[in-house]
């Protein structure tokens, strides 16, 4: 009889606790309401977005700011604000790059640089990620290096277009020098920047798997500084298109090929003002549809693979 009076106590006092652990029936649905909003925020929307939502956020606001500049600038020059020598309309631009098109030179052209470019900014992307990571790990390369790498980085592109010429001679080797000179700095000091930004935990807790040495480097080191990477990249792109064309300006040659730094300077020469404001405009929208193409892409990549960009 008293055995049968414990036993029952013993599942009394069980059912008890069961009851204080699980809670009320509203705690219980609190409970899982929470879940259900944890499950939620964790879960990454892979829907794409409807093709009118993406005109009208992503295509109409670039098109509606280049309609504003082209109203703006056929207005001023309907009024006369300077010599038409000084502010060319826009129809004569536009008749130049006809031109350039049906004599068959444009895509020749906007291809010489574009080519140049981006072989010169691989070529400093070789140059610039290890000796980044070299720099970011080093103590003693960093005290050394480092303030030097961030005086290059300020120094402007165009002061490397004299003594480039000197050394190398008008070739495709002092472009490529120029670009070289003013990118690896940006994109070394881009991963110095990335690779400090790393949390401490993220490296021991590599060191406590085995990702040491160059396999901690790949697996732990370089993912966790992509964002500063990736935004020294951009730099880096930045400074070799702009090195580029400063070289092209500068040393301009036929034996180099007509790039549009070439066309620019021609036009001034020729006092062809539409020419010039062809070339400018031709230099702008090769910067902006590499990073469309480009960096723009791998940004989103990295935002969405860190749950920071919810809808592409």
């Amino acid at each position: 009889m008293a055995s049968t009076e414990t036993s029952e106590a013993d599942r009394a006092a069980k059912a008890d606790v069961a009851d204080k652990a699980v809670g009320a029936p509203g705690d219980t649905h609190d409970l899982a309401g929470l879940e259900a909003g944890l499950d939620a925020l964790e879960t990454v929307q892979s829907g794409r977005t409807p093709l009118r939502e993406t005109l009208v956020q992503k295509v109409l606001p670039p098109l509606s700011a280049i309609a504003l500049v082209l109203v703006v600038w056929q207005g001023l020059v309907w009024a006369e604000v300077t010599d038409s020598t000084k502010l060319p309309s826009p129809s004569s631009v536009w008749s130049g790059l006809r031109e350039l098109w049906l004599q068959g030179t444009l895509l020749d052209i906007v291809w010489t640089s574009v080519s140049r470019g981006l072989l010169g900014f691989l070529l400093a992307l070789a140059i610039g990620t290890p000796l980044g990571l070299v720099v970011a790990r080093v103590r003693f390369i960093r005290a050394a290096i480092g303030p030097i790498l961030s005086g290059l980085q300020s120094l402007p592109s165009v002061a490397w277009v004299p003594p480039a010429v000197i050394w190398l001679g008008l070739n495709n080797s002092m472009m490529y020098a120029v670009i070289l000179l003013g990118a690896v700095p940006s994109i070394a000091n881009g991963l110095v920047s990335g690779v400090d930004q790393v949390p401490p935990l993220f490296l021991r807790a590599g060191r406590t798997l085995g990702a040491t040495g160059l396999r901690g480097t790949w697996h732990i080191v370089m993912p966790a500084a992509l964002p500063g990477y990736l935004a020294g990249l951009k730099q880096g792109w930045a400074f070799s298109w702009r090195s580029l064309m400063a070289a092209e300006i500068i040393a301009s040659s036929p034996d180099l090929g007509l790039g549009l730094g070439q066309l620019l300077e021609n036009g001034r020469n020729n006092s062809d003002m539409p020419g010039v404001f062809l070339a400018i405009f031709l230099i702008l929208i090769v910067g902006i549809a590499i990073d469309l193409l480009i960096f723009s892409p791998l940004e989103r990549y990295v935002l969405r693979s860190r749950g920071l960009l919810v809808k592409s």
